[in-house]
């Protein structure tokens, strides 16, 4: 079998390899596909073919995808967590160092100065004390979002010499694992910013954290502080942070986000989302997306998925596997069962999983398996998608 993977985005050959020639037609002009392979391309303002079973984002966001419409149809939609996790950790430490060294605006400084150079030293003695900074160990840092890049932020601000406070309600046990025990538990947004003389915010953009950092939480922060967002603008109320910055309680605001009120601020910079613009980020998210993406339309499996739950299962030999998507309801794997009995075909095996009002079921069945038992399962009441595999 051939599968069919439409690219809206260059994607690096390092991923796209993953794809072998023999079992993959891939490429920006491919009909009626059976997965999409993204990284920026906004799929709210695209039709996006019935064919389609998948969507792999080459990035960690996916505000750029119309999650809750793909659910409804069965569609699974995977992204790349982590894989950009390096890149971002580093673009947030060089902000931690913008900020406490009054990078940016002493080099606009130097670079205007003019004359010889006896003018220029002359200049630069007298000019260097309006550029004083502070060095970062002692000072604490607070983490809002303790996934793969916030773990990383957290970690690698204590081997800086920070003290580090991290808040995360929704953490993984895979993330607690890897997070420092010196790191410190916050018991809420509020009581973390009262506590933090820079804050640096690793969540994605939700209506519950839109304009999370606001003008209540900025005025509680300790005078010089510094805001750090390299997640998405919309976490950040920009005309909040202008006002504490231009009534010097807030130090310094480091982006990704520029915008005309930003882009000129003296104590702002603003940085044209470069959080994972590197070679490297850039390959091990297209190379987690294919590989994520090969695994599913292959073997039906599941794994990180920001709609439905994971689900591995190897494959037991001699057997058909079918992958169903459905709505978490009671009686639907009884259901597909009841389906499968009245065709005379045995279960090998099974997992059923859920997550929310979703959930995917994998049944290894003996033997070969018509497309009229699919069609069967396909009209159960509450059965978003079925496939055979």
């Amino acid at each position: 079998m051939t599968y069919k993977i439409q690219t809206l985005n260059e994607i690096s050959p390092k991923g796209l390899a993953r794809l072998p020639a023999a079992r993959y037609q891939v490429g920006p002009q491919v009909h009626s596909p059976d997965a999409l392979l993204v990284r920026s391309a906004d799929l709210h303002r695209v039709e996006i073919a019935a064919s389609v079973r998948a969507i792999g984002r080459a990035g960690a966001g996916v505000n750029n995808i119309p999650v809750a419409q793909m659910s409804r149809r069965g569609v699974v939609v995977f992204n790349a967590p982590g894989a950009n996790a390096n890149a971002v950790k580093e673009l947030v430490l060089a902000g931690l160092l913008l900020a406490a060294r009054n990078i940016a605006p002493a080099w606009q400084f130097a670079r205007g100065l003019s004359g010889d150079d006896a003018a220029i030293d002359a200049a630069v003695e007298k000019g260097k004390k309006n550029f004083v900074g502070f060095e970062l160990p002692g000072r604490t840092l607070g983490v809002v979002g303790l996934g793969a890049i916030g773990v990383e932020v957290a970690n690698s601000a204590l081997a800086l010499g920070m003290k580090v406070l991290g808040y995360d309600p929704q953490i993984t046990v895979q993330r607690a694992w890897q997070l420092s025990s010196h790191v410190e538990q916050a018991q809420s947004l509020d009581d973390l910013f009262t506590r933090c003389d820079a804050v640096s915010v690793h969540v994605p953009l939700t209506p519950e954290t839109r304009a999370l950092v606001n003008a209540a939480r900025l005025g509680a922060m300790p005078r010089g502080g510094t805001i750090l967002n390299f997640a998405r603008a919309g976490i950040v109320d920009d005309a909040a942070v202008i006002a504490a910055l231009d009534a010097q309680h807030l130090h310094a605001y480091v982006c990704d986000f520029p915008t005309n009120a930003l882009k000129d601020h003296p104590r702002v910079v603003t940085l044209p989302h470069l959080g994972a613009s590197t070679g490297e980020a850039e390959e091990n998210c297209a190379v987690m997306v294919a590989e994520q993406l090969r695994d599913f339309l292959e073997n039906g499996n599941i794994k990180n998925s920001v709609n439905f739950p994971e689900a591995l299962l190897a494959r037991v030999p001699n057997t058909t596997r079918l992958a169903i998507a459905n709505s978490n309801v009671p009686n639907m794997v009884g259901q597909i069962s009841t389906c499968l009995a009245a065709a005379r075909l045995n279960i090998a095996d099974l997992l059923n999983k859920s997550r929310g009002e979703f959930a995917y079921t994998l049944i290894d069945a003996d033997g070969a398996v018509g497309q009229d038992v699919v069609d069967r399962i396909a009209a159960i009441d509450g059965v978003l998608s079925a496939r055979l595999l």
